[in-house]
């Protein structure tokens, strides 16, 4: 039997990422330009969280919201789920499936270095399927 593959090996590397002082509407602008949902927020390389399509689709919500007055600290998600670059495949899948997360932060000695996305775990089922069960 092989080993469960390391995270590493299906995470996207060098995510773009987003400033708490940035706007919604640069946010929203990047996620529409790039076609993703999930945008890690650092400041001066620290990570200050996640911003998700979600959190920006519920900050929104509120009578007189303006993405363009808004910022990505009004709207982020502090407590961002993250993993090292080590942590097996199946371990990450679990906990995002049971939080009910769509992405973990994939950290490196306090530096953002991935991010593993439910797509990247399709991918990831796709390439186990065929390269192991085939």
């Amino acid at each position: 039997m092989k080993a469960i593959p390391q995270i590493s090996k299906f995470m996207t590397t060098t995510p773009h990422s987003i400033r708490l002082d940035n706007t919604l509407d640069k946010a929203m602008e990047m996620m529409e330009k790039y076609n993703f949902r999930h945008l890690p927020v650092l400041d001066g390389g620290k990570l200050y969280g996640i911003l998700t399509d979600r959190d920006i689709k519920n900050i929104l919500s509120f009578e007189g919201a303006d993405p363009k007055e808004l910022l990505v600290s009004d709207a982020h998600t502090e407590e961002a789920f993250s993993v090292s670059p080590s942590s097996h495949l199946d371990e990450v899948c679990s906990e995002m499936a049971e939080r009910k997360i769509g992405s973990a932060l994939v950290m490196d000695n306090n530096k953002l270095v991935g991010i593993f996305t439910w797509i990247d775990a399709l991918k990831a089922m796709n390439e186990l399927l065929h390269t192991r069960l085939k």
